[in-house]
């Protein structure tokens, strides 16, 4: 199969190699899109080094084209979306139902080989089947949709209270349309001037400025909570200055820098701090699916542009720039 590695910051080399066999309890799928992630940037750029060369890439879309010795109710032909994050199902994290901490897991596209590729051999529970009343451009959103679904449901908000989104890349654009459809009230902060439309032309409500600024705005609105979707110290810092009395700070984008925070300003004023990350196996995905089958959702809104799987390095580069909002690769 044809298959495009990381071989290096900036560096994707394409080459063929052996088509991979399901092990027992996996399926294999002949991919058709997938979509490229901030992390794939991040990876692409450098910013995280990769022990070898590896195909990168995990918001895959495609079709089952082999099934392994004991996978039950699956068939070739059916149109799956990958879950990339596979918790190992054994240690106390998982057994507790917090799969999404494991630090077992197997990671597609980063800790073993990904998408960005022919075909990709995954265990059949994270082959999510597709409804046929979802589009092949929905459903190639289906894995970032679900990391949006995890953070909203991971706050305490509720819809009708007001909520604050801090970056609008994909996930940020991903959460503003899912609260918006579920009737929260959101202000949205973002430097991109395209972006920062993109959500006000859906319905939330635009608000930049410093610590003191936001702090003003989001009081005075009632914000219970704010998402920090940016994954920088910066605005991780900002987010934890600007956050009103009583308000949730959820943070789902990934720094690995420090931040900054007065201790006295969250203990006094009650402010929580709420991590999220990825999503809840099997539930997240299986609520994704359900918004997206019901038209609650359409994620594809966010897709700003396709590139074909031999120009993936080009992709990379444009994505790099920020001004994408989702590029989508096409096989």
């Amino acid at each position: 199969m044809k298959a495009a590695f990381l071989e290096g910051p900036k560096k994707i080399v394409q080459r063929t190699i052996d088509t991979p066999e399901p092990k027992a309890g996996e399926v294999r799928i002949k991919l058709s899109k997938v979509g490229i992630c901030g992390s794939d940037v991040h990876l692409f750029l450098g910013h995280r080094s990769l022990s070898k060369p590896t195909i990168i890439g995990h918001e895959g879309l495609g079709m089952v084209d082999k099934v392994g010795e004991g996978v039950i109710g699956r068939k070739v032909g059916e149109r799956v979306a990958v879950e990339p994050n596979i918790p190992c199902q054994r240690c106390k994290f998982c057994q507790s139902g917090r799969g999404y901490i494991c630090s077992n897991k197997r990671v597609v596209g980063l800790l073993e080989n990904g998408c960005f590729a022919e075909y990709v051999c995954l265990p059949s529970d994270f082959a999510w089947s597709v409804p046929d009343e979802i589009s092949d451009e929905d459903a190639v959103c289906i894995e970032p949709m679900a990391v949006g679904v995890h953070a909203l449901f991971s706050s305490s908000a509720k819809p009708g209270d007001t909520i604050a989104i801090v970056g609008l890349g994909a996930i940020g654009l991903l959460l503003n349309h899912l609260a918006l459809r579920l009737g929260y009230q959101v202000l949205v902060t973002e430097i991109n001037q395209n972006k920062l439309q993109k959500a006000v032309q859906e319905g939330a409500i635009a608000a930049n400025g410093d610590a003191e600024t936001l702090l003003s705005i989001w009081t005075a609105q009632e914000v219970v909570a704010v998402f920090e979707c940016a994954g920088l110290a910066a605005t991780a810092t900002l987010v934890a200055s600007a956050a009103p009395r009583g308000a949730e700070i959820v943070l789902v984008g990934l720094s690995e820098k420090p931040a900054e925070f007065v201790p006295l300003k969250i203990a006094r004023e009650g402010i929580t701090i709420v991590p999220s990350i990825i999503y809840h196996h099997p539930t997240d995905f299986k609520r994704t699916i359900q918004l997206i089958q019901r038209k609650v959702v359409s994620p594809s809104k966010i897709i700003s542009s396709f590139a074909p799987f031999g120009a993936l390095q080009t992709a990379l580069e444009t994505a790099s720039k920020g001004g994408e909002s989702k590029i989508v690769v096409t096989m």
